[in-house]
């Protein structure tokens, strides 16, 4: 489908329409994509997010991917919920890195009632710094969207992950109905949404064309569309998944730029296992936004200082902050600001 016609902001995809997308010719399909990305974005610019592990471990749900999980032995030890002052001090280090949104995540199938006062004092106090805040605590009711939303947050974090026809091969502990609820709660409250998938899972092409289907068509589009590689986990049911082929990768990020034009769609887990071309690659294709630190949840993230040096080779320049100081400047910058804070910061993935 040619980028002409696709000038107005859809709510009504069809999963034909979305295959035809994904099977165009390899350069076609960027070309398409590299279009309308500039149409709405700087294409030389890249929102940087940092992500913190608020709480650790021990989730209860079955996710298959999950090393977070309790079900599965994957060797990664239990934290509670963090200090606040520890909170602080990591969203400290995350803008002085460069990172213009701190996301927070806890392994909760969903928070209770008493554990929102105390994220609703890091929501605010993270804001003070003036950084974007965004937050994955797992679903959310209404009453708990909308005190969020008071404490100020700007974005929810909520992961479709799959086609609704392959989450049961996935997720069997919470329905998909359930995730929707918790956008549409999220929505209703005035938060903007973050919500993607996982590719890499098993699933077939048709998965990957129903996921953006589903956020494409929601009443609204995501303002942040996450999309993962799957990190395999020994201990986790997928660790001895097929890797997927990079450029179907790559094709799921142009289809999803030509389907929610306006949003920023991240490139996310999964990082670590791609080299620079194929991240050049996925910028081309109308990826926007990375997760900029040493860890995602419980996963190894490219290393911050070699993200700067792969945007100077490419042009590119992070959203909201101008790169003034040579690498070696801001690495010891950022090694300074960790001293200061003494201590123990735990950076992770999701998606």
């Amino acid at each position: 489908m040619a980028v002409q016609e696709q000038n107005s902001i859809r709510h009504d995809w069809t999963r034909d329409e979305v295959l035809a997308m994904f099977n165009q010719p390899f350069n076609d399909l960027l070309f398409d994509a590299q279009v309308m990305h500039r149409r709405h974005f700087n294409p030389n610019s890249v929102q940087l997010s940092t992500l913190l592990s608020i709480k650790t471990g021990a989730c209860p749900e079955d996710c298959k991917y999950c090393p977070q999980s309790a079900r599965y032995d994957t060797g990664l030890e239990k934290e509670k919920l963090l200090e606040i002052e520890t909170v602080i001090e990591a969203a400290k280090v995350a803008k002085a890195s460069g990172s213009s949104r701190f996301c927070m995540g806890a392994a909760w199938r969903s928070p209770h009632d008493r554990d929102i006062p105390a994220v609703a004092h890091m929501i605010r106090e993270v804001k003070a710094l003036g950084l974007e805040t965004c937050m994955t605590l797992g679903m959310l009711s209404e009453e708990q969207s909308g005190k969020l939303a008071d404490a100020g947050l700007d974005y929810y974090n909520h992961n479709l992950d799959t086609s609704k026809e392959f989450y049961g091969e996935v997720i069997t502990t919470r329905t998909y109905q359930d995730r929707l609820n918790t956008l549409a709660n999220v929505r209703n409250s005035g938060m903007k949404v973050c919500a993607g998938g996982i590719v890499g899972m098993g699933e077939e092409q048709k998965d990957r064309a129903g996921l953006l289907m589903e956020l494409a068509n929601l009443p609204h589009h995501p303002e942040s569309v996450p999309i993962n590689m799957l990190v395999k986990v020994a201990g986790t049911p997928m660790a001895s998944e097929e890797d997927l082929d990079p450029f179907e990768f790559i094709r799921t990020i142009a289809v999803a730029r030509l389907m929610m034009p306006k949003s920023y769609v991240r490139l996310s887990a999964g990082r670590e296992e791609m080299n620079e071309q194929m991240q050049a690659m996925a910028f081309m294709a109308g990826a926007n936004s990375i997760f900029y630190c040493d860890k995602l949840l419980t996963t190894p993230n490219p290393k911050a200082n070699s993200d700067m040096q792969l945007f100077e080779r490419l042009g590119i320049k992070p959203e909201e902050y101008q790169v003034d100081k040579n690498s070696e400047e801001q690495e010891a910058d950022l090694h300074q600001v960790i001293a200061e804070s003494k201590t123990d910061l735990l950076f992770y993935r999701a998606g």
